[in-house]
């Protein structure tokens, strides 16, 4: 057999192996994508642009694992950017209007988190309706609520203590990178090892099935909601102690990356298949081709257009390779 018929005979396998396992296609495409980017940016691999990477790619991380933990159920929560923003903002108004000590308003901020969760968990299992569809609605109500409270103006004034929160490092590595990296072990924890995890696969690939044999699927999304919440709530509390105002902008960048990082990380629009790291790696190869556009003096505006091309084509990938598995299991 000839080198060329041997090599065309390989490329089918390596081609089944990457669809057939996403996480190690998006692992090797994170690893290609940063040695890319380190060959054609000499600021690259500075400590400081590091560190910026890591940083941004905390607070979108902890929205794509929330939104992949959904994902997997079946579900997807359009208003998990404006929950970040709103209890960002009322952890502000907490420690400067209300004067409470930076703890206790964290705590309540991320209680508001878990309700607003919960209510969207609630609202979904109540009528029926599909997430996309309620959380279209909801997202609006937060978003509304966050431009009533602070009529658009930034709360200033936040205390030093929380600020470490945000701006922070310990031993050269980002605090909030490291709160990201606590929640992306709780939640594989949770996904991979416990009864519930299990239960939000056999959910996501069959409700009613999962129904059937006993699953108690409406309580498993009021949690898996609830949990949605409390990490957008975390994301957003981190904003503010990494800007030291809450801004009523906070969240308005965290719809479609999320959804783009799970997908592109091997998470099925579908629901069943995936899991919270493959949507880890899949934010951090959108986070470093945003840094390579910033690096390059590209304009920031184009971060949308290039966010928004990456949905697209993952979720066009997503499409062809279920295609192909379906076909090829045929």
């Amino acid at each position: 057999m000839s080198t060329d018929t041997t090599a065309a005979a390989r490329a089918p396998s390596v081609l089944s192996i990457l669809i057939r396992n996403p996480l190690a296609g998006v692992f090797a495409a994170l690893v290609v994508i940063f040695a890319a980017s380190a060959l054609i940016s000499p600021y690259f691999l500075t400590a400081y642009n590091m560190s910026v990477i890591a940083r941004g790619l905390a607070f979108v991380g902890l929205v794509t694992i929330a939104q992949s933990s959904l994902m997997i159920l079946g579900e997807l929560d359009l208003s998990l950017g404006t929950i970040g923003g709103l209890c960002g903002v009322v952890s502000g108004m907490l420690m400067v209007q209300a004067g409470l000590p930076w703890g206790v308003a964290v705590i309540l901020a991320l209680g508001l988190g878990m309700l607003l969760g919960f209510v969207n968990g609630f609202l979904v299992t109540a009528l029926g309706l599909h997430s996309l569809v309620l959380t279209i609605g909801t997202a609006g109500i937060y978003g509304g609520a966050i431009l009533v409270l602070t009529k658009g103006v930034a709360i200033t004034g936040i205390p030093q203590g929380i600020q470490f929160l945000g701006r922070g490092d310990v031993l050269g590595i980002p605090v909030p990178f490291l709160i990201m990296l606590v929640v992306l072990a709780v939640a594989l924890f949770l996904t991979l090892k416990t009864p519930m995890g299990r239960y939000m696969y056999a959910i996501g690939n069959n409700a009613a099935a999962a129904r059937m044999l006993g699953i108690r699927v409406d309580r498993i999304r009021l949690l898996v909601f609830t949990f949605a919440g409390m990490l957008s709530a975390l994301a957003g509390l981190l904003m503010v102690a990494r800007l030291g105002t809450a801004q009523p902008s906070i969240g308005q960048t965290w719809v479609l990356a999320p959804i783009a990082a799970a997908v592109i990380g091997g998470v099925a629009t579908t629901g069943g298949v995936g899991s919270p790291l493959g949507a880890i790696f899949g934010a951090g190869i959108i986070a470093i081709i945003e840094n390579i556009i910033v690096l390059f003096g590209v304009s920031p505006y184009w971060q949308g257009v290039v966010s928004g091309a990456i949905v697209v084509l993952a979720i066009s990938f997503d499409a062809l390779s279920r295609r192909y598995l379906r076909r090829d299991g045929a």
